[in-house]
């Protein structure tokens, strides 16, 4: 992958990730507030649906960028196009490396953002130094695993339908796809990847949310989910499913849409 090419997916991952997540904040506050464990009015209802961008002001330039320019990069080395089959595999593997390493950058940013968005009162400064304080630099990271985890099915899922449905738009009309019909391809696949990998989301956010010393805040995403399933049934394990579905659709078609059309600018 030529340097040109590395800083544009860089730039252009980054001013996506910036764009859906400040856009899209109010529908990610109440998805969190829907699954946290005290339930959405005691975690704040409708109220300080803000609280918490702060860190997502401050993580999601580096956490976008990284993860494009890790999956731009790993897509140019790994063989792809000489077959049908062998295209959607380096699309999930490129797409799961990615968010490996995004992750390191996403996780702490996350920790901060929902414990914030379930305690509108406290300021995310306070919250950061809270943490650091009573859990040091590991409760940063509290949840990386199941982040990853999440992050991964989530991918596989939705990278790989994304390429297929552009190639296959692509296809139809004769000519790649403009940076719009690329964007609607992104809200159809990641509005179906964020239904089907609701469960660990919501595993994910009972795992961050958690006191120190808890059992789920030792991070165990099996122990979690049974946890979930024992006290609240299917409906607990996909609560926050619509507005999750909402805000990745929509994110999707500003995410994938804005970095296409910033990338073509730059390049």
């Amino acid at each position: 992958m030529e340097p040109r090419e590395s800083w544009a997916a860089l730039a252009a991952g980054g001013v996506a990730g910036v764009c859906v997540d400040l856009i899209l904040f109010p529908l990610d506050t109440v998805k969190t507030r829907l699954q946290s464990p005290q339930g959405f009015r005691k975690a704040g209802g409708f109220r300080g649906i803000y609280a918490g961008v702060p860190s997502t002001v401050i993580g999601s330039f580096p956490n976008a960028a990284a993860f494009f320019i890790t999956y731009e990069n790993v897509k140019s080395v790994l063989p792809h196009g000489s077959s049908p089959y062998l295209s959607p595999a380096t699309h999930m593997v490129a797409a799961s490396l990615g968010e490996v390493v995004a992750c390191l950058i996403r996780v702490p940013s996350e920790v901060v953002k929902q414990r914030a968005q379930v305690s509108p009162s406290s300021s995310t400064l306070r919250i950061l130094s809270h943490t650091l304080y009573h859990e040091g630099i590991q409760g940063l990271y509290r949840g990386y695993k199941s982040t990853v985890l999440r992050e991964i099915p989530f991918s596989l899922v939705q990278f790989p339908l994304w390429e297929s449905l552009k190639d296959l738009w692509s296809w139809k009309q004769g000519h790649v796809v403009d940076s719009w019909q690329s964007a609607v391809c992104g809200a159809f696949a990641g509005g179906f990847a964020a239904a089907v990998t609701t469960p660990l989301d919501v595993a994910k956010t009972r795992i961050m949310l958690a006191k120190a010393g808890s059992s789920n805040a030792r991070g165990n995403v099996l122990a979690a989910l049974g946890g979930i399933w024992r006290t609240q049934g299917l409906p607990g394990l996909f609560a926050g499913v619509v507005p999750r579905m909402a805000a990745i659709s929509l994110g999707g078609f500003i995410f994938l849409g804005t970095y296409e059309k910033t990338r073509q600018l730059l390049l």
